[in-house]
């Protein structure tokens, strides 16, 4: 304990901490500029803020050398992403560009979103010293989301280095599908563990609907090729709406009979642009009550202690199903998840306003240490729950795609 609390006071000064992050807090204000979400518009929006592989090595050399720091596996957990509620914090979430190929609505307005400048967005050696830094207090799972993370032109140099990271057990990503099948390959050579795959209907016309462009059986051969080079399971994420495809929801657990996939489905979450109703919510109950009528008998799973679904089964089936149960019944005592937006912000609760922009610090000349402590003074912070979902409908947040979905 005695050597825990040394730790905690070396390296999470709150007084310090508090008072940086007050100065560093997000502009919302900042100007933004409309963008395309092209592939060839990409590589020239990202074109400066990209540095090709070799150079990664060398130019995280550049940075101000540190004392040695103490080996963390001697400590329960990392104190700077230990919260007050004693949730550690081991999974994080990085989102790699804000630009997406689709307009889901339930993520951006039709129109699309004002986007960051290319020169406020991280960088690759950004995103790799900061994943490189949680990797160093005990992050063990990284995802990459966007918008779409794999029209990003460096995804898979990213991927490539991030795989270096010692301690970093688990690469993992949410696509929409639509550029899957062809980087695939590429992906797995990389060294991508997992993969989240969104689709919200398996009619096409109603896909088009819901996205507001083509592009469903692009999304359908993308599931069938991970399937195929042994992703096991290969998730997809349902965001089910009512009036618009609760009625589909019998025929995606149906796909799991012969297929290894888990289909999550995700209660409507409200979020600034989505036009979030509460009558179009249709709770994990009543999702389940209505399966239950086809499969009366289904097998409830175990699950991990900071597992976001409640899985299920239909027996003789290959594959499982689940819910994410965000609004009819929040999982906030066992988060462990911590986000990083694609310009550089750290967010500590999906539905939380509150911000610290850890660009900003990179770009000060801030030492590891000194980064530390920030990260540190905002996990402290983070609260014991989110707040009710007509509070959250109410309440000024970033669209979804601009946070990383």
């Amino acid at each position: 304990m005695a050597a825990h609390a040394r730790m905690f006071g070396r390296f999470f000064d709150r007084q310090n901490s508090v008072t940086y992050l007050k100065k560093l807090c997000l502009n919302r204000n900042n100007q933004r500029l409309c963008s395309g979400a092209t592939h060839k518009k990409n590589k020239l929006e990202l074109g400066n803020s990209t540095l090709s592989a070799p150079n990664f090595n060398a130019s995280l050399k550049t940075r101000p050398k540190e004392k040695r720091r103490p080996d963390n596996s001697l400590l329960p957990f990392s104190a700077i992403l230990t919260d007050g509620f004693g949730r550690r914090h081991s999974y994080l979430r990085i989102s790699l560009t804000e630009k997406c190929n689709l307009r889901c609505q339930y993520c951006m307005p039709e129109e699309g979103v004002k986007l960051t400048s290319r020169a406020q967005l991280l960088s690759t050696l950004e995103v790799l010293t900061l994943a490189r830094l949680f990797v160093q207090e005990g992050v063990e799972k990284i995802r990459l989301t966007g918008g779409e993370p794999l029209i990003r032109p460096d995804v898979l140099d990213i991927i490539s280095e991030l795989r270096k990271l010692e301690g970093l057990k688990t690469i993992a990503v949410t696509t929409n599908g639509m550029n899957l099948a062809r980087l695939l390959p590429k992906l797995k050579d990389a060294g991508l563990d997992l993969i989240n795959i969104s689709l919200d209907s398996l009619v096409p016309a109603k896909f088009e609907f819901i996205v507001r462009r083509k592009g469903f059986h692009k999304v359908m051969e993308g599931i069938d090729r991970a399937i195929e080079m042994g992703y096991n399971p290969v998730k997809v994420n349902c965001v089910v709406m009512r009036g618009l495809n609760e009625d589909e929801l019998l025929d995606f657990v149906a796909l799991t009979e012969k297929k290894p996939l888990e289909v999550r489905f995700i209660e409507y979450m409200p979020f600034d642009g989505n036009k979030w109703n509460f009558k179009k919510m249709v709770s994990y109950q009543e999702m389940l009550d209505h399966i239950r009528q086809q499969w009366p008998n289904l097998e409830k799973l175990q699950t991990g202690h900071s597992d976001t679904a409640k899985t299920f089964k239909v027996h003789g089936f290959k594959g499982q199903f689940g819910f994410i149960t965000s609004m009819s019944d929040h999982f906030c005592g066992s988060c462990n998840r911590l986000r990083i937006t694609a310009d550089g912000s750290l967010k500590v609760c999906l539905f939380g306003n509150s911000e610290v922009s850890l660009r900003d610090v990179l770009r000060s000349g801030a030492s590891d240490e000194e980064l530390l402590q920030i990260i540190g003074g905002a996990v402290g912070k983070k609260k014991k729950q989110h707040a009710g979902m007509f509070s959250i409908s109410q309440m000024k947040n970033r669209p979804m795609i601009l946070i990383g979905g």
